[in-house]
């Protein structure tokens, strides 16, 4: 019994010292940075209904999700991504007046992963939703945002992938590939398994066309030269759209003067159903995952009851911090204590002393002698 309470469960840890105050200093700047684009504060719930989240997850990933009952019988989840609460939020109360909305949200989701993965099961995040603008330019703020946080962080040497969802639903639906294959396959290609995305598609009797462009879809990666590929590849209107829109994408993040931190990958997709245009994640080095993902998500906040055009995405402190740490970036935290001793003689005169210090913006810590 002893050793159950000194332990944390898998997949999750406590945080202190040093490194607390860290991440602390590391969430403040990115938020500051964040408020800077005009961004404001949003809390939603640690738990909603399981219905809000459970049309936008795949299926077979409903069982990452932590469950529970309320009294009335209710199933809730301990939320695994921020974006449905939000929209749930907004679609409430926040979009009456038809301009953009934009919102910083910051806290912990949760999944229950596998223990083999190797990953926390309570992940920090902190990330934007930007509402009610379908523009291309809304598109290259949230990803120049983005790479502006990360630098922010004191991190220098990364990059942000971006693709379209579109380009690859467009060529489903071209195929006639209804929407349940279309989720095993996805789920296949995300894992990097082309061979039982392959399976899937002779075994649904996919015409081999169309499984071998839907394969050779993570082969278009690079610059914006990647771009053209695709074009060539492409037969249907969506993704040809898809590919024109990542061209006029380029072009705006050219303004910002980001160009050097992106790249394009077709081959970006995600495990959420939600995502139906741009959608990218950065990588860097020391870390085995993507730092942070977003995309475009126009859908999803009709389900709550108001369609509006939306993009966002979200960071993992977690892993931003490992990639400062492995990199032996510094993250010049100056925060000193000042130690004052006292004795029961003296405890009066140091409290003095100690409460000027105070108000003067110091850090002061009393200890008995």
């Amino acid at each position: 019994m002893t050793k159950v309470l000194l332990h944390t469960p898998d997949g999750v840890r406590d945080i202190y010292g040093k490194e607390c105050s860290d991440r602390k200093l590391i969430c403040n700047r990115i938020h500051d940075k964040i408020k800077s684009f005009g961004y404001k504060d949003i809390e939603t719930p640690t738990f909603e209904f399981f219905d809000v989240f459970a049309e936008e997850i795949n299926a077979a990933d409903t069982k990452e999700l932590y469950k529970f009952f309320d009294k009335e019988g209710n199933t809730l989840v301990l939320r695994p991504d921020f974006t449905p609460s939000i929209a749930r939020c907004a679609s409430k109360v926040m979009l009456e007046n038809g301009n953009p909305v934009k919102v910083v949200y910051q806290g912990s989701s949760f999944l229950n992963v596998s223990n083999l993965q190797g990953k926390l099961k309570e992940n920090y995040n902190i990330g934007v939703e930007l509402m009610n603008d379908p523009s291309v330019y809304a598109d290259a703020e949230a990803i120049a945002l983005l790479i502006e946080t990360l630098k922010c962080s004191g991190l220098s040497d990364f990059q942000v992938s971006i693709g379209d969802a579109d380009y690859y639903k467009g060529i489903c639906e071209e195929a006639g590939i209804d929407s349940d294959t279309e989720e095993e396959i996805r789920a296949q290609i995300i894992g990097k398994n082309y061979f039982a995305a392959e399976a899937i598609m002779r075994e649904k009797n996919v015409p081999k066309k169309y499984t071998k462009l839907i394969v050779k879809v993570s082969e278009f990666i690079g610059s914006d030269s990647a771009l053209d590929k695709a074009m060539d590849e492409a037969s249907n209107e969506r993704s040809i759209s898809a590919v024109k829109r990542l061209k006029d994408l380029y072009k705006v993040l050219s303004y910002y003067g980001v160009e050097k931190y992106v790249s394009f990958d077709l081959g970006i997709l995600s495990r959420f159903n939600y995502y139906t245009g741009v959608i990218f994640s950065a990588y860097t080095y020391g870390v085995g995952d993507a730092i942070a993902k977003g995309g475009r998500y126009d859908n999803l906040l009709g389900k709550y009851g108001k369609e509006v055009p939306s993009i966002g995405f979200s960071i993992v402190i977690d892993d931003l911090m490992s990639a400062l740490y492995r990199q032996g970036i510094s993250v010049e935290n100056k925060e000193e204590i000042q130690v004052l001793k006292y004795s029961p003689d003296n405890f009066r005169e140091v409290l003095e002393k100690a409460t000027e210090l105070r108000r003067s913006g110091q850090n002061v810590s009393m200890q008995m002698e």
